[in-house]
């Protein structure tokens, strides 16, 4: 499992939104290359079905499906990955005084032969990737939510 915390320095709508809305997450999050939408899901986005493709520091893409599967508002967003990663990632919010604190857990494994094959020996190289992945978004919210309050 991989864990992220970032500490975001706007209130915790703010920051729900911008995750709420993943569609717009190239905007702001360098490793998004494209979010489809494949399936909207119930007014409140849980049921959403979107496809997810991700490019990172190593040379390599990542496509995926995730779909919403548990929506606590302003609190946390819960999903299942399928396709070329399979498991959950879980955005849990919660107010840190004028701030957000944000954690992601991403328990995924991979599907791809190549990936499977090096899986146990490149394990922490694909840590290390993750968390280069997401700096890009914990520093591409910031400054989404400077340029935005």
């Amino acid at each position: 499992m991989f864990v992220t915390e970032w500490e975001i320095p706007a209130p915790v709508e703010r920051v729900w939104n911008e995750l709420m809305a993943p569609e717009r997450w190239p905007e702001w999050w360098r490793g998004v290359v494209r979010v489809e939408t494949l399936d909207a899901g119930r007014p409140d986005g849980c049921g959403a079905i979107r496809r997810y493709t991700w490019r990172s520091r190593l040379p390599y893409r990542l496509t995926f499906i995730m779909e919403t599967t548990k929506i606590e508002p302003r609190r946390l967003i819960e999903g299942r990955a399928s396709g070329e990663l399979d498991g959950r990632g879980c955005w849990q919010l919660s107010a840190a005084g004028a701030g957000t604190h944000v954690r992601y857990d991403w328990e995924v494994g991979v599907t791809k032969n190549w990936m499977k094959r090096l899986d146990p020996i490149a394990r922490p190289l694909f840590g290390w990737n993750h968390d280069v992945v997401m700096e890009w978004g914990r520093i591409g919210l910031i400054q989404r939510v400077k340029r935005t309050t």
